[in-house]
């Protein structure tokens, strides 16, 4: 599996290219903002991008998505709960982040669905809280925590649709059960460290003692 964290935008957003290099299809997970460099880093591993993943529908994680759909015509996938979203941020909040509003979604996910590029496989948890639609997406190893889960914190749940209760729940009964030895990879560069690991947030996260 290929995969490449690159920190993009001025918000601190992760994104990520995960791609199997056999196959050279991959898909690009919160695609921010720096699409030109997103692309530039997919090309030079042979990786092309299939699919446009989003965590959740806040605009801060979806404004790079009419660039990257319109220059690689990658399907856009979200978690049905958060569909509305990508195409209702309002005008005020679109010129606040400098962004241009998201083209529909062209596929929805619930919770267990498995998202493909080559042999790799993503498999959909339904992690709400920080949105209703909020998800992570596990392989072998790795987490994509979207703002559900970051390194030593979580995602803030006071804005429309958060829900503290919600998130807690979320992220005992998806995230934590993982092995401890699985990768956190969240969706800001938030912490001390760009990664962590499942063990290492039961041990040192605040919020979840």
């Amino acid at each position: 599996m290929y995969l490449r964290q690159l920190q993009v935008g001025y918000m601190a957003v992760f994104a990520y290219i995960v791609g199997d290099k056999d196959s050279k299809s991959g898909l690009v997970i919160d695609p921010a903002a720096e699409t030109d460099r997103i692309l530039a880093e997919a090309e030079k591993n042979g990786i092309e991008i299939k699919y446009i993943v989003n965590t959740h529908g806040h605009v801060d994680h979806i404004s790079g998505n009419a660039d990257m759909k319109k220059k690689t015509g990658a399907k856009i996938i979200i978690h049905e709960a958060d569909a509305d979203m990508l195409v209702s941020t309002p005008a005020m909040v679109l010129n606040m982040f400098r962004a241009k509003n998201s083209p529909a979604t062209d596929i929805t996910v619930k919770d267990g669905d498995i998202i493909r590029a080559g042999s790799v496989s993503l498999t959909v948890f339904h992690t709400p809280g920080h949105t209703p639609g909020g998800i992570s997406l596990y392989t072998d190893g790795y987490v994509f925590t979207g703002d559900t889960l970051f390194v030593e914190s979580v995602g803030r749940t006071d804005l429309p649709g958060g829900s503290w209760k919600t998130m807690a729940k979320a992220i005992r009964e998806k995230l934590l059960v993982l092995p401890d030895d699985t990768v956190v990879l969240p969706g800001h560069n938030y912490g001390r460290m760009p990664t962590s690991t499942i063990g290492h947030e039961k041990k040192h996260n605040p919020f979840l003692r």
